[in-house]
Parts: structure tokens; C-alpha cells; sequence
């Protein structure tokens, strides 16, 4: 599969009322702002199982709707995430067992409505005794059946890719990465490595790095948002982003876009990162960050960028990719 460089993020599609919710959101702005992306050129679609618990997958589902199969969008999709219906707010179990794999992948057929899956990732290690070798069998068992057509592990550490890799090629790694959030730099490395490609989540940290996040707004979030927990809205973490969101400003004014495509720009210049899985609400969210797959940064943009990682002491990891 030949992706583009941004892919939508739909886990807020996934709408309010769940342990990880990023507050109430209309599934027609939702449609609106997938349908705009893929009409814009962006040719995949992020979602999970775990979203909205099965909610943005039929988002997702609908959003497809009209549009002809050979215009549609790569869906990836993500499992081994298990959660109670009769207690939406208590966070889902990480299970491994390949049976229950077998069950997810089903049950994300169902709601996408199609009959083999681009990409199925491993949403976290598993916790209920499920060993690395144990789950990835499933997955390359599913891959071999053609349920899916690709498989994946998120959030795994480079000897757990190791491990999954000596059983059967790895094809993807979704790791968190950002300007603030680098501390994946070795597992980006070691897909770089392994021909495994690599699509980022969150390279605008839930929204820190648009240039429109400011203390207020971090002080009004809806009380179902995921992200009034997060350390990193809050206190000197916060200030210190922010700090770091402000020091992107020059450089999309002189690239004649905006911090948020500057953001993400900076991500995909990271020697191994395939692509970025950027999130949006509504079409207008969508033209914030578009430009950002065509956009390239300078050397002394980027040692622009790596002064003020320094600078604010936001976030951790290496500050550059450069060897």
C-alpha cells in the first residue's frame, strides 16, 4: 500500500460518553470532515475497535457511504482492546488471547462494513497473560486468511518488535511521536531498519502544537475529555508546550501556513516515519493541517525547531533526527 503522508485520525469520532472520549461530537461533522480529507487527496483512515467502543468504526462506515470503491480510503484499524458496555468509563482490558484477537477482527468487519481490513494493529501489549508470540500468530494467522491485509503493532517496545518480527515481517508501527512526545526514536529506528513502515499518532500532541491550544482553553475542556488528565495539560508541562507551539509560529509565517502543518511537517521529516495520523473534528480542522504532507523543512528550520525544544524544556527524547 502506497499511503499518503497525513491519514485522518478518527478517534474522536468516537464521540463522548467512554473512558477516553474526547467529549460529545456530532457524527454529521465527523462524515463531513473524513469526506473532506479524502476529497482533499488523503488516502487512509485511522480508527480502533476501542474508539467510541465501536462507535468510530461505523462512523467511519458511514463516512464511506457514495463514495466508489476504487475512491475509497485504506482503513486501519486496531484490537486487542476488551471493554465492558455497562461501564463505558472504566478503561478497556488489554487482552492478547488469539481467540479473543479472532473475535475483535470480526467484530471490526461488521462495523466497517467490509471484508478484509487494510492494516489491523495490536492497540497496546496485552495484560492477561497473552505473550507477544501468542497474539502476533493470531494477526499474521488473520493476515494469511486475508481478513486483513496488513498487521501492525502500536505502542511496542523495539524487543517486542524483535520478537514479533522473528515469527513474521512486522508491517507497521503506530507509535505516539511529536515535538513534544520523542521518546519512540528508537523504535522508529529500528523499523527503519526492518522495512517496517512507521504512522505516528498524536504529532500534534491532542492538539498543543496547533497554534489555537492557550491556557484558557486547556481550563474549559468538556468534562468527558481524556486530555483533563493528561500531565501534559497541565502546570509547567502545559506552559512549556505552549511555549514550544509559540516558537512554531515564525516559521509557518514565513512558510505561508500554520504551526499546526509546521507540527506535523517536523514529524515527517523524522528519518523512518512513514506517515502521520492527524485528528479532526470538522472540515475546517482538516484545512489546518492538509499542507502539512507537502511541506518541506529546511535544515535550518528544523535547527530552528530543535533550539526551541531546548529552549522551553518541552517534552523528552532526542530534539533532532539527524544522524
Amino acid at each position: 500500500m502506497e499511503i499518503t503522508r497525513v491519514g485522518f485520525g478518527a478517534w474522536a469520532a468516537g464521540g463522548g460518553g467512554w473512558a477516553f472520549s474526547w467529549g460529545p461530537q456530532e457524527d454529521n461533522d465527523s462524515v463531513a470532515a473524513i469526506r473532506h480529507a479524502v476529497e482533499s487527496g488523503v488516502n487512509w483512515v485511522d480508527t480502533a475497535g476501542v474508539y467510541g467502543l465501536g462507535h468510530s468504526e461505523e462512523v467511519v462506515a458511514s463516512a464511506m457511504e457514495g463514495i466508489p470503491q476504487a475512491d475509497r480510503p485504506y482503513i486501519f484499524t486496531k484490537c486487542g482492546l476488551v471493554w465492558d458496555p455497562s461501564e463505558p468509563y472504566r478503561p478497556a482490558k488489554r487482552v492478547g488471547a488469539r481467540e479473543s484477537i479472532r473475535s475483535d477482527c470480526e467484530a471490526s468487519l461488521r462495523r466497517l462494513r467490509v471484508d478484509t481490513i487494510d492494516l489491523l494493529q495490536m492497540h497496546w501489549p496485552a495484560e492477561d497473560g497473552a505473550q507477544v508470540e501468542d497474539y502476533w500468530a493470531a494477526l499474521l494467522e488473520l493476515r494469511d486468511q486475508g481478513k486483513i491485509r496488513a498487521a501492525g503493532l502500536s505502542n511496542h517496545s523495539v524487543g517486542q518488535l524483535a520478537t514479533a518480527e522473528a515469527l513474521g515481517h512486522v508491517d507497521t508501527l503506530q507509535p505516539p511521536f511529536s515535538a513534544i512526545k520523542r521518546a519512540k526514536a528508537p523504535e522508529v529506528a529500528w523499523c527503519a531498519a526492518h522495512s517496517t513502515g512507521v504512522i505516528v499518532y498524536s504529532p500534534m500532541q491532542a492538539g498543543l502544537l496547533t497554534g489555537t491550544f492557550s491556557m484558557e482553553r486547556a481550563a474549559s475542556l468538556h468534562e468527558d475529555d481524556w486530555r483533563n488528565r493528561d500531565p501534559e495539560f497541565q502546570g509547567e508541562r502545559l506552559a512549556r508546550n505552549l511555549a514550544l507551539a509559540d516558537a512554531l509560529v515564525p516559521i509557518a509565517e514565513r512558510k505561508g501556513t500554520t504551526p499546526a502543518a509546521i507540527a506535523v511537517a517536523w514529524v515527517l521529516s523524522w528519518p523512518g516515519i512513514t506517515g502521520a495520523i492527524v485528528g479532526a473534528r470538522s472540515p475546517s480542522q482538516v484545512e489546518g493541517w492538509l499542507a502539512a504532507g507537502d511541506l518541506t523543512l529546511s535544515g535550518e528550520d528544523l535547527k530552528e525547531v530543535a533550539s526551541a525544544i531546548t529552549s522551553t524544556g518541552a517534552g523528552e527524547g532526542p530534539v533532532s533526527g539527524a544522524a
